[in-house]
């Protein structure tokens, strides 16, 4: 199975939607519980959400697609706050497609999508080992920690990454 990397539309909202809870529930369950990883999957990726995510100008949303599912999402864009800095957002391969390059190829061409940023910026659930471990193989280093991932007050512990972009 070939899947390749492309810029999503509206039309993949709910398969983004699916891939995300599915993911969610595979990758956080075991850190949080069903209830608390509902009701962050319930406020964090709404159809609303993910469509203002995927049609935001100074953003890029990528797919991962096969022609029949999408195996993998990455969505970055330029800092509101940090010059030149851009933002991962969100990186997640579908559990049935791990391992198979889909993430890396996803994140290589979202760090190419920034020409005027100097870096790429991002915060990983503490307790999410192997994402730390897959960003540290990217050139992602640790630069500080948070106590509420994704802003506002998530109480959710995380590393803060980043990484000097091409120039």
């Amino acid at each position: 199975m070939v899947f390749f990397v492309r810029t999503a539309s509206e039309r993949d909202v709910e398969a983004v939607r699916t891939l995300l809870r599915e993911t969610w529930v595979a990758t956080y369950v075991p850190f949080y519980g069903e209830a608390k990883v509902g009701e962050l999957i319930a406020a964090w990726h709404t159809p609303d959400a993910i469509r203002s995510r995927i049609l935001r100008k100074d953003g890029e949303f990528l797919v991962a697609d096969d022609g029949r599912q999408l195996g993998g999402m990455g969505y970055a864009a330029m800092s509101e706050k940090m010059t030149k800095t851009a933002v991962l957002h969100q990186l997640y391969v579908h559990p049935s497609f791990q391992n198979m390059g889909i993430g890396r190829d996803i994140f290589a061409e979202l760090e190419t999508c920034f020409p005027d940023a100097e870096l790429m910026r991002l915060e990983v659930e503490l307790k999410n080992v192997r994402a730390i471990s897959f960003y540290n193989r990217l050139g992602f280093v640790e630069v500080d920690r948070t106590k509420n991932c994704g802003g506002g007050d998530s109480g959710i512990e995380a590393v803060i990454m980043e990484k000097p972009l091409a120039l």
